[in-house]
């Protein structure tokens, strides 16, 4: 079992940067993969990035490669989500979620997720 919880998220303008974490319980946190989502109101859950359990592989939507870097500690049991020059069309809910097979984008394929971190830019 692994519990996460987000943090991070706040307000920002555009163009600004915020860096998201997520800490896990558990001892077996370098074991999962790791992948961030979000969910706009009205929207469906999307898949932001991903990164394998050791950190050796990434994996990044289109909307948000080039901007967004995905990271994991093991030894801090943290996966992070530094988000720079950031748009309006980012702002929503960011989750982070745990699983077992690498770099999917597909959140039914994640078995552990948190509670989720606002995000919010202003134009």
């Amino acid at each position: 079992q692994v519990q996460l919880v987000e943090s991070g998220g706040g307000l920002v303008q555009a163009g600004g940067s915020l860096r998201l974490s997520c800490a896990a319980s558990g001892r077996t946190f370098s074991s999962y993969a790791m992948g961030w989502f979000r969910q706009a109101p009205g929207k469906e859950r999307e898949f932001v990035a991903a990164i394998s359990w050791s950190g050796g592989s990434t994996y990044y939507a289109d909307s948000v490669k080039g901007r967004f870097t995905i990271s994991r500690d093991n030894a801090k049991n943290t996966v992070y989500l530094q988000m720079n020059s950031l748009k309006p069309e980012d702002t929503a809910v960011y989750y982070c979620a745990a699983g077992p097979i690498e770099g999917r984008s597909w959140y039914g394929e994640y078995d552990y997720w948190g509670q989720g971190t606002q995000v919010t830019v202003s134009s």
